[in-house]
């Protein structure tokens, strides 16, 4: 099957993840695409394809003869998509030869190189987009097509040689749970890629750390009339804390290495609230000084209103994976190699988020993060480049073959 037309068909899933979900996967429509995946690794020829009560779906391609001592790599992707957006009833649109202008998704909605200057860069391209009604899901399934399309173009030619190769498709990353389960000494890769990152060229193997702090409000309602000296407005304490984290440090005014403080939820009543941040940073040490001026200002209000009525829960998600893939040089020069070969300049950066494997290379898989061609993930003005798309099916042929020198 062509990358283009396995990727529409990836994306006609509904895989959308859900948060305040209990069970694993989150929801039940990942495990549809999880195992439509794993048959059509078993038509394609993979051997040892499983899929196992979490809903990881794994598969081989064997080493060609002569390779079989080569370190086993992995490649990984995730089928969900993000919660910020609906994504059911995907209706995608190509452009062949894109010439550079503002795209118009519906009778309301423009995607304006104004505000998008990285349309520049794809002139020329094959570009995919949404109709403006629900993101896209190139985050992650241009990266599970990318992978799917290697793994058959390298299991059609097999005078291309290489070692054996673990292949993974994961739920639930973009809630954080992508690898809860995930059984690092079943997959058996000595080292491992996720195709999840973005603008063409990006090679990162370094993230946030990450955690999560949500605060529980308890007012105390009195009529208005008569609320002078009484009254604890919920809503007015949730708001007087965000006041106290600083306002440049927010996403909307950070980039690069610059850490944040991101209000991702706001709820409630006068009787009762409920404010929900993300709390990031790439320097360990300022992280843990975020997540200790988040205790300090909720202290704060606590001395200023009382015991009970603030309720701080903080939760580390996922560290900054570079300490774990540094002491393996290989990993990434081979990936800089395998970008240049499929004439891709490589862009080393750091992920202003996180993928599977950051928490993947703690486990003790390595795990570094390759470019899809998505941009502006989990909105309605998601779009990846098919063009781009091929290179990154590119150099994942590269890797494989690179790993037997």
């Amino acid at each position: 099957m062509e990358l283009k037309d396995r990727f529409l068909k990836y994306v006609s899933f509904d895989t959308q993840s859900d948060e305040s979900s209990e069970t694993f996967p989150s929801t039940a429509k990942q495990r549809v695409l999880l195992d439509y995946l794993a048959e059509e690794m078993k038509a394609l020829g993979l051997t040892e394809v499983t899929v196992d009560k979490y809903g990881y779906a794994m598969g081989t391609i064997p080493a060609t003869p002569g390779c079989e001592k080569a370190p086993v790599i992995g490649f990984i992707a995730h089928v969900d998509t993000a919660p910020d957006m609906s994504g059911a009833d995907v209706k995608p649109h190509v452009i062949e030869n894109y010439d550079g202008k503002d795209i118009r998704l519906n009778a309301g909605v423009t995607m304006k190189v104004a505000d998008f200057p990285e349309l520049s860069f794809f002139k020329g391209h094959t570009l995919i987009h949404t109709d403006g009604t629900t993101l896209l899901g190139a985050d992650d399934k241009a990266g599970v097509a990318e992978i799917m399309t290697a793994a058959e173009y390298l299991l059609a030619h097999p005078e291309l040689r290489h070692g054996k190769i673990r292949i993974g498709f994961t739920p639930d990353e973009e809630i954080g749970r992508g690898v809860d389960f995930f059984d690092v000494k079943a997959f058996g890769a000595d080292f491992a890629y996720t195709m999840d990152g973005g603008f063409e060229g990006e090679l990162e193997y370094e993230n946030f750390n990450a955690a999560s702090a949500k605060i529980e409000i308890q007012g105390r309602n009195v009529h208005p009339g008569y609320a002078k000296d009484k009254m604890i407005n919920a809503i007015q304490v949730a708001c007087e804390l965000n006041a106290l984290l600083p306002a440049w440090e927010r996403p909307e005014h950070t980039e690069g290495y610059d850490g944040f403080y991101h209000c991702i939820a706001l709820n409630g009543t006068v009787d009762q609230a409920q404010i929900s941040y993300i709390v990031r940073d790439h320097d360990s040490a300022r992280f843990e000084a975020r997540k200790n001026y988040m205790q300090e200002c909720v202290d704060l209000l606590v001395r200023k209103y009382g015991e009970g009525v603030l309720t701080l829960t903080l939760k580390d998600s996922y560290y900054n994976m570079r300490k774990m893939v540094e002491p393996h040089p290989q990993v990434i020069d081979k990936a800089i190699e395998a970008m240049k070969m499929a004439g891709v300049e490589p862009l080393v950066k750091p992920i202003r988020g996180g993928t599977d494997g950051a928490r993947l290379s703690f486990m003790g898989l390595p795990c570094p993060n390759i470019f899809t061609g998505g941009m502006n993930f989990h909105g309605r003005y998601e779009y990846c480049s098919l063009t781009t798309m091929h290179k990154a099916m590119q150099v994942i042929l590269n890797l494989a073959q690179l790993w037997t020198k």
